[in-house]
């Protein structure tokens, strides 16, 4: 699909979802009464507080709750998931202690956040689709647990969430607050993945799948961006500087450690399988592993082109520092010949069973990242 008709399909997508939720008329009256760039009617949020300007967030579309987060989210067994979810389907995995959880992404894309708990850990799974972004933040600050949905804004084409209990607004890309009473504030980013079905089901088999028993009726499974990763687009309503390193679409995974932001594109991962790297001072191994399809590709998200799927994690078991290299279409050590998977698990050898740490990582757009950190490394073989 041409780059035109990619954002026909996407603007008509969004402006029908406002529609659909009966608050797109008027707006422009009632944000010029306010003195805002944009409806404030329907906030409680301070709007005299804010950490970036205000005509810099854009409207999406939808309308505050437009898109709706999942707050009472339903699971399934690996089982059932599997008379819906095809192979290449990519899943985020979020998983606390035992407890493994799988987030289809032919889901989130319509819902964006689910406010789930998993071990014991209130936790938000979030996905922007319009920056490739998965990040699941822990809802706990400051002795509060904090619910999330979606304002229906953007803020350099990125996903702006809002806390329902404060009304206060969140930039996905930093997990910051930005604008109301926790301006300012932080959430702490907790390590999850993006991974095909195929690989959570055969490492989690008893691991729970959301279901698409929502309580909303959305064509899950299918992709309403059809074509907007193409890596010669351009990202949707995005204002902002461009770093000519990489291409605005390009896909890379980022670790921030110490003050160092490093990315490492897709496109180089997947000459060489496997990266080790030194980032603030820590060592880190990163995998990457085909098999993954795209949710933004192709109208139907199982049938999207193979993008592949990473994992970032500390080398080091009890006390010993690995160096890993691929094997097959797994990984394996150096030192003991035991074989990984990209879950940073030991299924083979004399390591089987151990697991290495996971370093905190993000999946991004290249123009979304860098605008965050626009002093990013970027890694290349």
């Amino acid at each position: 699909m041409r780059r035109g008709a990619v954002v026909t399909v996407l603007v008509g997508t969004l402006i029908a979802t406002a529609a659909l939720a009966g608050t797109w008329g008027g707006q422009r009256g009632q944000a010029v009464a306010q003195g805002l760039p944009f409806d404030g009617s329907e906030w409680k949020t301070n709007f005299k507080k804010s950490s970036v300007p205000l005509n810099e967030i854009r409207s999406g579309g939808p309308p505050k709750d437009g898109i709706p987060a999942i707050d009472r989210p339903k699971f399934e067994t690996v089982a059932d998931a599997a008379k819906w979810l095809k192979p290449a389907e990519p899943v985020v995995i979020f998983e606390r202690g035992s407890d493994a959880r799988a987030y289809p992404l032919q889901i989130l894309i319509w819902h964006e956040i689910v406010n789930d708990t998993v071990g014991g850990v209130p936790g938000t799974v979030t996905f922007c689709p319009l920056c490739n972004t998965s990040i699941t933040f822990d809802r706990r600050l400051e002795g509060q647990v904090y619910d999330f949905g979606t304002t229906g804004k953007l803020y350099k084409s990125a996903l702006v969430m809002y806390d329902r209990q404060t009304e206060s607004w969140w930039w996905q890309v930093s997990g910051e607050g930005i604008v109301g009473d926790l301006t300012g504030k932080r959430l702490t980013v907790l390590p999850s993945q993006i991974i095909s079905w195929e690989i959570f089901r055969r490492a989690r088999p008893s691991g729970k799948v959301l279901s698409r028993d929502t309580g909303h009726s959305r064509p899950y499974g299918r992709n309403p961006y059809v074509g907007y990763d193409d890596i010669n687009s351009s990202p949707f309503l995005y204002t902002g500087g461009r770093d000519p390193r990489l291409r605005p679409m390009e896909r890379v995974v980022t670790v921030s450690i110490g003050g160092q932001d490093v990315a490492y594109p897709f496109s180089a991962l997947e000459k060489v399988g496997v990266v080790h790297d030194t980032v603030g001072g820590v060592p880190i191994v990163v995998f990457f592993q085909k098999g993954t399809a795209s949710a933004l590709d192709a109208g139907d998200i199982a049938s999207g082109r193979d993008v592949g799927a990473t994992g970032v994690f500390l080398p080091v078991v009890d006390g010993r520092r690995l160096s890993f290299a691929v094997r097959g279409v797994q990984f394996g050590d150096e030192q003991t010949k035991s074989t990984w998977n990209i879950l940073g698990h030991a299924a083979a050898g004399p390591l089987a069973g151990k697991r290495l740490e996971p370093i905190v990582h993000g999946n991004h757009f290249w123009f979304s990242w860098s605008s965050y950190r626009p002093q990013t490394r970027v890694w290349q073989p």
